[in-house]
């Protein structure tokens, strides 16, 4: 590995440069969520019965932790900008296979290595902080952390106005045109930086991110919150969209997407949480927003007699899980200032982990036992979370 022969930039990165991580990372991670409002569709296309339709999001988060767990260690050996942009161009040839699958297993490949190459996310946070001034370095990353957000929150708005303009194939080929376009942008305008020799190799920067799991209590009890979370997440989103579109509701893809809209108002909310944990509130704010999640479910349950009931459950359910995401980030960071990349993707692995986990047994729970069926596998998976948390906190007498 050669050493660097240019320094890191310290000038303030412009804004133009800024807002153009941000997209291309709500781009990038939007390409995860397009599926789940349009999943009956895809059943419907390709002739998957309903019990194994949720295999398209499993997969697809599956190939996310894979790539969590073998792709972002690689922006600290590769140059991050040749390295962004061959991810992206892959993307465009992934997205394209799912657009024009012309069966089941033609799609679920697709979707696997869609997941798998979406986290170029990770990628590009963790390049537009080593761009940055030390003196904006959390600016920055908050401004393009933003895009990640609104990426999954719209999504499936989007998705589901384009399934019902042009059909569910149309959303990936317009995702897959516009993530070259953001390909090209990005080869232009992203500064040719050379970066320092790395101080390990690939094989010891993956085996140094078990030994965190090993060393840092806080990382293990975090990760599988998140992983129960995320699990519990699925099992609302991903087969929300078969009793919101069948009979009586029979709601088009356009509106069963806007529900994505009523999460971001909970999802915005949960902001207040980082502060929260900064001033040493991070386990009352956690065990507070399990608590509402699992509260939730009892309004999400009336789904089929009220979208109002709905409303509430699902702006309810966000706010506490983004409120448990945000709060277990910032435990997270500041146990290793040094190794907030291998910390990332060791928590994210986990997210991964529920949110397939929580795909395929939604699916399979509905199928058999319906939408209440769903809604009590969502509310003992919450209850498991809430219990764990207490446990987590072992004999300690302050909750700080």
């Amino acid at each position: 590995m050669t050493a660097a022969i240019a320094p890191l930039p310290i000038a303030a990165l412009p804004a133009s440069v800024v807002l153009l991580f941000a997209i291309a990372c709500g781009l990038a991670v939007g390409n995860v969520y397009y599926a789940q409002p349009l999943l009956d569709a895809m059943a419907h296309s390709l002739g998957m019965p309903p019990a194994t339709i949720g295999l398209v999001v499993t997969l697809t988060q599956v190939g996310y932790g894979l790539g969590l767990l073998f792709l972002v260690p690689l922006g600290d050996l590769l140059n991050r900008r040749r390295l962004i942009v061959g991810q992206m161009t892959l993307s465009v040839g992934a997205l394209l296979m799912v657009a024009l699958a012309p069966d089941s297993t033609w799609l679920l490949l697709g979707m696997a290595l869609t997941g798998l190459l979406a986290v170029v996310t990770q990628v590009l946070v963790a390049y537009a902080a080593n761009l940055a001034a030390p003196g904006e370095r959390g600016q920055v990353v908050g401004s393009v952390t933003s895009g990640i957000v609104l990426g999954i929150l719209l999504a499936r708005t989007v998705s589901g106005t384009m399934a019902d303009l042009a059909g569910w194939r149309s959303v990936y080929l317009l995702s897959a045109g516009l993530t070259l376009l953001m390909a090209l942008l990005l080869w232009r305008v992203l500064p040719k930086v050379e970066q320092p020799a790395a101080l390990h190799s690939y094989g010891q920067l993956i085996r140094s991110l078990f030994g965190l799991f090993r060393e840092e209590k806080v990382l293990r009890d975090r990760a599988l919150l998140a992983m129960l979370i995320f699990a519990a997440g699925t099992v609302l989103w991903t087969p929300l969209v078969l009793p919101l579109s069948a009979p009586p509701l029979s709601l088009s893809h356009t509106e069963i997407g806007l529900f994505g809209l009523a999460g971001a108002a909970g999802a915005l909310g949960a902001a207040r949480a980082g502060r929260l944990a900064d001033r040493g509130l991070g386990q009352w704010t956690s065990g507070l927003a399990l608590s509402l999640m699992l509260a939730s479910w009892l309004p999400i349950a009336y789904t089929q007699s009220s979208l109002w009931a709905l409303l509430l459950g699902v702006i309810v359910f966000d706010l506490g899980l983004q409120a448990v995401h945000v709060t277990s980030q910032s435990l997270i960071y500041s146990t290793r200032p040094e190794a907030q990349s291998r910390l990332a993707a060791g928590y994210m692995l986990f997210y991964s982990i529920g949110s397939a986990c929580g795909a395929i047994g939604a699916t399979a729970m509905y199928a058999w036992a319906g939408w209440t069926g769903v809604c009590l596998l969502g509310a003992a998976i919450n209850g498991v979370a809430l219990l764990f948390w207490w446990w987590s906190l072992g004999s300690r007498k302050s909750l700080a």
